[in-house]
């Protein structure tokens, strides 16, 4: 008989403050110490905030690092994470190396497949936030 892989699903929350983010500031305020400084401007770097129906944070992951001039992202890798969790919302998040925190062409798309993605599980993609010299929300705009 051949044996199988088995798959394991498990997700340990912390005993911790879940801050609540209730504008883009807020946001920002939880994200930026995730950044090191050291290499914000070296590589980019693409990161999740997953929250709750109360837009408490349940996590951070960090989902890609690439170089300075992009990262590749995987959609399935996103949602697969907000399941895991039970998350209800998201809050995308990457930097831009060289400093202009205008959204990419690429960027706007990824951020629509992965709202499209997200809702067909009744998960909100809240923000898309791009740190960079400042940093810009798409929600802000009217880009999400």
């Amino acid at each position: 008989m051949k044996t199988l892989a088995e798959i394991q699903v498990s997700y340990h929350p912390k005993t911790c403050d879940k801050p609540q983010i209730n504008s883009s500031q807020d946001a920002y305020e939880v994200i930026k110490p995730l950044y090191n400084e050291d290499i914000l401007q070296y590589k980019e770097i693409f990161m999740v905030l997953y929250l709750n129906r109360s837009n408490r944070v349940l996590g951070y992951h960090i989902h890609s690092i690439g170089s300075d001039i992009g990262t590749v992202v995987s959609v399935k890798q996103v949602i697969g994470i907000a399941l895991k969790v039970n998350s209800c919302g998201l809050i995308l998040v990457h930097n831009h190396p060289s400093g202009n925190t205008k959204p990419s062409e690429q960027d706007i798309e990824l951020t629509k497949r992965i709202k499209d993605a997200a809702g067909l599980f009744e998960i909100q993609v809240l923000d898309h936030l791009i740190i960079g010299d400042g940093y810009y929300f798409m929600s802000d705009d009217g880009v999400i």
